[in-house]
């Protein structure tokens, strides 16, 4: 068999990363969906009938092979349609969780989480959330992100070890708390 021809056990088999995928549920309060919708709707009702505008023109110009500005008008409408195709699959992956059915004795999304790295001695606090409600400066972080990923399904009085880019960092969870997501 040459390496163009798929055995009978290959057909119809998708990779682990594909399958994960296929199960890649985002978990998003009403208000980070909401503000996801309308995000989408000011790229696809505004933004992109700008640039849409902006190709017209630049086309009128003339040559298209020597046209800085079609060629910079097009860019922009493709990078346009990348964020709106990424919106639109994280919208389709999305379901809404109930604030109020949020556990409070295990690390979940919409948990507030106060831990204390064992390395510099600190307490840090953590709220983590789903897509449109990630804020860095106020430690809001997306649950798919590593340290959230670290801390999910763990309790009080847990240790952990995360691997993050810059290594490995060690905290302790002190407390648990529903977040306020709103």
């Amino acid at each position: 068999m040459d390496e163009t021809q798929k055995s009978p056990a290959d057909c119809g088999r998708i990779d682990e990363e594909q399958a994960a995928m296929a199960d890649d549920r985002i978990p998003m309060t009403r208000e980070g969906y909401d503000k996801k919708k309308a995000e989408l709707d000011q790229m696809q009702n505004v933004e992109m009938i700008e640039i849409t505008k902006r190709v017209a023109t630049a086309r009128d110009l003339g040559d298209l092979s020597e046209n800085a500005e079609y060629h910079a008008a097009r860019e922009d409408q493709g990078m346009l349609e990348a964020r709106i195709n990424m919106l639109r699959y994280q919208l389709s992956r999305a379901y809404i969780i109930d604030k109020d059915t949020l556990p409070t004795d295990s690390i979940a999304f919409g948990s507030r989480v106060k831990v204390k790295d064992l390395d510099m001695g600190e307490e840090e606090v953590f709220e983590l959330v789903g897509p449109g409600q990630e804020n860095p400066d106020k430690n809001r972080i997306l649950t798919s992100s590593p340290i959230a990923q670290g801390l999910l399904g763990k309790k009080k009085g847990d240790k952990v070890e995360i691997q993050v880019p810059r290594g490995v960092i060690r905290f302790k969870v002190l407390e648990i708390s529903v977040a306020d997501l709103d």
